[in-house]
């Protein structure tokens, strides 16, 4: 059998199309599968995206050609070219997407408490071990993987991520009171990081930065190195300053329930198995991004520092409520968020990092 890969949007006749449900009759028991996937972040800068696009889409095309008598055929869309970053949960729960990889950021309402990692900032500074810890956390209270499926009529294939958050601005500051009325774009759930620096927070999202930052809509973002890279905002917004937030392991690539169902058995489990596999990819690779978004931003020319340690203290220590605001808030929700914050703190604090401040949830 060939490999398939298809960017396109025909679908081949004898394909069925799972998402909408409309099957074609076939000939034989050996079928070919026309399946969606897509984000709203494109493939290259983004690398849970890119971990799609080059490893999870050919890696179950091959699979199932070689292991099975079936075949799948993707088409994808990423960049937004299907479902836009606020609409890929949306569009898999629909079965617009078969498979969809989005940031749990850009769902505040539905996903607010899979933003746990943004409520503990000063973190892990390694993706991997943010990785390790937060898949933890899932182990240990599986309300966070059933939701999708109880509310959302999707499955959780693999979690990702983002590297290590830092600032970029358009201007040079020294002291954290230079930020002082500056407007800072974010996701959303880490804004509230700058209320120590007095800056104004603004939500934005990755495709409209360049040009945000060109304009003037504000004059940073909180962002971390490979996209600050990759979607050159170093050049509208050339200063970046080391901080450290940390990694924050909270995108995930998931599957339309029905879908799965409509799957012959050994289609469905290597489609299982390579997202599990795609889960463990993305800590090394995301570390991998980090450290090449550094170096082609020195390469580039940016101005690079690092903010001092005492300033980072403080700036810690101005947040040491935020993980408590945050747990309430989601235990209001009629969500466990008390149960999984804790599991989070302790994780980490059992993985031998020591936070620069301490976080309390009595």
């Amino acid at each position: 059998m060939t490999k398939n890969k298809t960017k396109a949007t025909l679908l081949g006749g004898a394909a069925l199309l799972l998402g909408s449900g409309v099957a074609m009759p076939h000939a034989a028991s050996a079928e070919n599968f026309t399946l969606r996937v897509g984000s709203g972040h494109p493939s290259g800068p983004a690398v849970y995206v890119t971990l799609v696009d080059e490893f999870f889409v050919p890696e179950v095309t091959r699979r199932v050609a070689e292991e099975t008598d079936h075949e799948i055929t993707f088409i994808e869309g990423y960049g937004g070219s299907i479902a836009g970053v606020a609409e890929t949960l949306e569009a898999v729960q629909s079965g617009l997407l078969d498979f969809g990889a989005y940031c749990f950021c850009f769902e505040p309402s539905k996903l607010f408490l899979h933003n746990f990692p943004y409520y503990a900032p000063f973190g892990p500074q390694g993706s991997t071990t943010a990785m390790e810890n937060v898949r933890a956390v899932y182990d240990a209270n599986p309300w966070l993987t059933e939701v999708f499926t109880s509310e959302y009529d999707q499955e959780l294939l693999g979690l990702s991520g983002w590297d290590n958050y830092h600032l970029g601005t358009t201007m040079e500051w020294d002291e954290v009171s230079d930020l002082e009325g500056v407007r800072v774009g974010g996701a959303g759930p880490n804004l509230p990081w700058l209320e120590y620096a007095g800056a104004v927070p603004v939500q934005s999202t990755l495709p409209d930065g360049y040009m945000s930052l060109q304009t003037g809509v504000y004059e940073g973002w909180l962002m971390f190195p490979s996209a600050y890279l990759g979607f050159r905002f170093y050049e509208p917004a050339p200063y970046y300053t080391l901080i450290g937030f940390g990694p924050m392991a909270v995108n995930g690539l998931t599957a339309n329930s029905n879908t799965m169902e409509r799957l012959p058995e050994e289609v469905s489990e290597i489609i299982r198995e390579v997202g599990r596999e795609y889960e463990q990819r993305s800590g090394p690779a995301l570390d991998e991004a980090q450290a090449a978004g550094l170096e082609g931003l020195e390469e580039e020319g940016a101005i690079i520092r690092e903010l001092p340690a005492e300033t980072r203290q403080e700036w810690a220590e101005s947040l040491a409520e935020f993980p408590r605001v945050q747990a309430t808030e989601a235990d209001d929700r009629g969500m466990p968020g008390t149960q999984v914050l804790q599991s989070y703190l302790d994780i980490v604090a059992e993985s031998g990092y020591e936070w620069p401040t301490e976080y309390s949830l009595d």
